[in-house]
């Protein structure tokens, strides 16, 4: 089991520890309904030093970078971030990433923690171009600090004005007293914020500066398990869940970071799919009845006949009902049309929806 730097803190802090994607993780400290709240009125900070970071640079990059991943990363300037996937040759999705635009020459791709093995060596394998590529994964810790608060919280931090940093930018600069840190507006939460790339070494002193700096805001620590609620309100994909390597991005709403201006990995293939339309797509419900949707749960119809499966569910802390993300046949996801979510031996009315869940 691999410990993050601040694994010790988080035992201080008497958080449930579960092992997620290799790590000692933290799910939970006081509770998944109250972490939640946190981050949707005030500010809570969230250790995801489990993700990977790759360092691609050289003349070839943006090549590599290009070949690999179906969003057009020729549009990134100094300072500005990306949400992208990397397609396989089968029409499946190998997984999900951020790419961070450092200078023409330097970019760091921000990759799932369960999947950073896989990635090194998809991208490795497509390197014919000889760009280099370095695996920062285990000098780097993550710190997302979330919430509407964040700004105002952390302003004491840092020179960088965080209110203005738009959304998917990004600067290096001076935090906690610490040179040379990642500050970057993103986040999985839907509430505004930062996440906070760091060295190891540095990850104790930054920890307890932002607590100190957020102590007037209400901040806390928040565990994984309210960055799924958080991230499911919103109708964020989660790899592993609602994309894997046998859903294509057009399936599951992701068209919008796939374009056929340049040449990658099965472009082709997920071109004429897009044309055609897909078979299956990706949909949104929230239940209609009390109920809990989760993962694996069979979607079906009228009749009691399975049409799909739920990829994501739970019951929503913002909104007190059930909510879920699942795929079924494309002509049966007309907002008129209803489904049921088979929960043990019921089928539970569940009406469509459109995303986010949460509408802040």
């Amino acid at each position: 089991m691999k410990k993050i730097a601040l694994n010790d803190i988080h035992h201080s802090l008497n958080a449930k520890m579960v092992p997620f994607a290799g790590f000692d993780m933290p799910v939970s400290y006081e509770g998944v309904n109250i972490e939640h709240e946190t981050v949707r009125k005030d500010v809570g900070v969230f250790d995801v030093s489990h993700m990977g970071e790759f360092l691609i640079s050289g003349e070839h990059a943006l090549e590599l970078i290009q070949k690999i991943s179906s969003n057009d990363a020729s549009k990134l300037i100094d300072g500005k971030a990306q949400y992208s996937c990397m397609p396989n040759e089968d029409g499946g999705i190998v997984d999900d990433l951020i790419i961070y635009r450092m200078n023409e020459d330097k970019y760091i791709l921000v990759v799932n923690a369960s999947n950073i093995e896989k990635d090194w060596n998809w991208i490795a394998q497509h390197n014919t171009m000889d760009a280099t590529m370095k695996d920062l994964s285990d000098e780097f810790s993550l710190l997302a600090i979330q919430g509407p608060k964040a700004a105002e919280a952390m302003q004491s931090l840092t020179d960088v004005n965080l209110k203005d940093l738009k959304f998917y930018t990004f600067e290096v600069a001076e935090f906690a007293g610490v040179k040379n840190v990642i500050i970057s507006a993103t986040g999985y939460t839907g509430s505004g914020g930062f996440e906070i790339y760091l060295k190891n070494e540095d990850a104790e002193t930054i920890w307890n500066n932002v607590f100190k700096a957020g102590a007037d805001f209400g901040i806390k620590p928040i565990g994984l398990a309210a960055r799924d609620t958080l991230r499911l309100e919103m109708g964020y994909c989660l790899y592993g869940n609602d994309i894997d390597d046998t859903t294509s991005p057009i399936e599951a709403g992701l068209g919008w970071i796939t374009k056929f201006t340049k040449d990658f990995i099965n472009a082709e293939a997920l071109q004429k799919q897009k044309e055609e339309g897909p078979k299956r797509k990706l949909i949104a419900f929230e239940m209609d009845e009390r109920g809990i949707p989760r993962h694996g749960y069979d979607i079906v119809d009228a009749e009691g006949k399975a049409i799909g499966y739920v990829t994501s569910g739970t019951m929503s802390p913002s909104l007190d009902k059930g909510i879920g993300m699942g795929y079924i046949p494309t002509e049966m996801a007309k907002a008129k049309d209803k489904i049921y979510i088979q929960i043990r031996k019921k089928a539970v009315p569940a009406s469509l929806v459109k995303l986010p869940f949460y509408k802040g």
